[in-house]
């Protein structure tokens, strides 16, 4: 069976020799930008003392300064032992350039917020204590992947606090010198197979040994070699005694899992010299007539918009059981799946998700200019991200642009068209299985679904504008949502028979008094709540070119109070009566 280790960062490829390197760090300022020439890498007198993985901004960093700083500085010691192993440290997320220091020697860096970075730190530790020193550099520049962070000092629409330093868990791992160091599992429905692609450091020639089991039971086991670092190999999972169906397949009614276990042996040694505990789910997403089909059924999508905000902790969960929570409570409300939004979520969450089966759409957080530094650095991280998240079998689409932000002038700029339709053919070069989604909300170029974000009120206005306008807004005729502002495809591109879903509605303001905001006016009373509720998701559902949709959202988040639930994660009506919605 798959041993899962709780709060293990890395789900997908599991060891047991690991150390968890959250808690307290020394930490400092440097808004001046003076550390480096200053020395600060080889120590440097802290400021305050910051419980990580919680950035400076939270209340469960133990600083709570929401105000801008340009530059921060963490340090903290370990225990390593010199052996034959390697030591490699890894940083779940880290926003923006990150540099890492080990005992004053410099071992790393890497920009991004939200993609996992790794290095290999073998080199610069010694037997007993080590300081480990890490420098954060971030800014307000619009060409940074910023998500849902302001880029002004106060929060102003959807917008919030900035995240700045490392916002995800680090630890430490010991792996020996050849080892396997990536997997990429595809499921093949047709096959009744998977197909495992590895990567080999540290040797090139080999043997992989791949075993997949079912609670238990081995199901398929198959050996190939490795050649120039690399081996692939199809493995059968057809078993009788695991299923009298021969396979068990992944939905949300039933997420079945597979346990994988790989072995590498170096060549001639009978000996595997390194082992790892991954897992994976049998499921196909496919398009097919206008309809998203999951194992060859027709898929209704109910999804709601997540953001993953906390109050004390903003985006860092403020641990593994409140990921979880937010999943049961999710499900509790009568949908299926998730739209996580303008966020790279905790791996842990989606492994919760593929345990739960939990939909997920993964999306890209978002820049906000477009320029030659924003391709770069959205293009580079967009790749890292999918490459990290590719075997989660709960993640059924990619979604790398949103409402056109960072391509403002897609609707007619030729170069921001070409850019949008780049991280689509590059997605589907990484993964030709999953849809892809190009500027979700409107105004499409290329994209497998037609996603479209609409806020109207009025349910009876909404639902007869779009029965009676749907040909004339899928052919770009006529604005597709009532207000009038919105087409559905840029210039120069045409409905090709997609699956079309409402991916963004609802976000009605319900909080008791006068404070915060949502979308139209708020509602005063819960039976007023529940009315405009029942009445748009019906709305949505008696549209018959309408594949699903995605409600705004699970949570208030600071100023905007939208949520179904406040931002402690208390229902604001009883999760019954919105499940039955729904459901019926």
């Amino acid at each position: 069976m798959y041993n899962y280790i709780k709060d293990y960062p890395r789900p997908q490829l599991l060891r047991s020799q690991w150390e968890n390197l959250n808690g307290t760090w020394d930490f400092a300022f440097d808004d001046a930008g003076t550390g480096i020439s200053e020395g600060w890498h080889n120590g440097f007198k802290p400021q305050y003392q910051i419980t990580v993985p919680f950035t400076y901004e939270t209340k469960m960093s133990g600083i709570g300064d929401p105000n801008p700083h340009s530059g921060v500085w963490y340090s903290r010691t370990f225990t390593a032992v010199k052996n034959d192993k390697r030591l490699m440290l890894h940083f779940e997320g880290s926003d923006w350039h990150t540099r890492v220091f080990v005992n004053g020697q410099f071992a790393g860096e890497h920009k991004g917020g939200y993609a996992r970075f790794s290095f290999d730190i073998t080199e610069w530790v010694k037997d007993g204590q080590n300081q480990l020193t890490v420098y954060v550099t971030d800014s307000f520049s619009r060409s940074q992947p910023r998500g849902k962070q302001r880029w002004k000092k106060e929060n102003f629409g959807c917008w919030y606090v900035q995240t700045t330093g490392i916002w995800k868990t680090v630890w430490i791992e010991y792996v020996p010198t050849a080892r396997i160091d990536r997997l990429k599992l595809t499921p093949d429905v047709q096959h009744k197979s998977v197909h495992i692609d590895a990567e080999i450091c540290g040797a090139e020639v080999g043997t992989l040994r791949a075993k997949a089991s079912f609670e238990g039971i081995t199901v398929g086991e198959i050996r190939v070699p490795v050649k120039m670092g690399k081996a692939s190999a199809e493995l059968g999972l057809e078993n009788l005694e695991a299923s009298e169906w021969g396979v068990r397949m992944w939905s949300p009614e039933s997420p079945d899992l597979y346990d994988l276990e790989i072995s590498f042996y170096p060549s001639g040694e009978e000996t595997a010299v390194d082992c790892v505990n991954s897992y994976f789910g049998l499921r196909e997403i496919s398009i097919h007539d206008g309809k998203i089909l999951l194992n060859g059924a027709e898929l209704y999508q109910r999804l709601i918009l997540d953001q993953g905000y906390w109050p004390d902790s903003h985006l860092t969960p403020p641990s593994e059981q409140a990921l979880i929570e937010d999943i049961d409570k999710i499900l509790a409300l009568g949908y299926n799946g998730l739209r996580k939004h303008q966020k790279t979520e905790d791996e842990r969450f989606l492994y919760w998700c593929d345990r739960k089966g939990v939909l997920v759409w993964s999306e890209f957080p978002a820049t906000y200019r477009f320029d030659d530094e924003a391709v770069e650095n959205m293009t580079t991280e967009w790749m890292e991200i999918v490459r990290q998240n590719y075997n989660h079998p709960s993640i059924i689409t990619w979604t790398p642009f949103n409402e056109s932000w960072g391509v403002s002038e897609i609707a007619r700029d030729p170069m921001q068209q070409h850019f949008t339709q780049a991280i689509y053919y590059m997605t589907k070069a990484l993964d030709p299985m999953r849809p892809v989604i190009c500027n979700d909300g409107w105004r499409h170029t290329i994209s497998d679904i037609i996603t479209l974000h609409d806020y109207a009120e009025d349910a009876e206005e909404f639902l007869n504008w779009y029965l009676n306008h749907s040909r004339d807004m899928l052919e770009n005729h006529v604005p597709f949502s009532i207000d009038k502002r919105n087409f559905a495809f840029a210039n120069g591109f045409t409905y090709r028979g997609q699956p079309i879903i409402i991916s963004e509605f609802g976000g009605i303001a319900f909080t008791g008094d006068d404070s915060g905001w949502g979308y139209g006016n708020k509602v005063a009373t819960k039976e007023d709540f529940i009315r405009r509720f029942d009445a748009i998701t019906t709305a949505i559902k008696q549209l018959p070119y309408c594949c699903g949709y995605c409600y705004t959202q699970v949570t208030d988040v600071q100023q905007e109070v939208n949520g179904l639930m406040t931002p402690d994660r208390q229902f604001k009506i009883e999760p019954e009566i919105i499940a039955k919605i729904n459901l019926k």
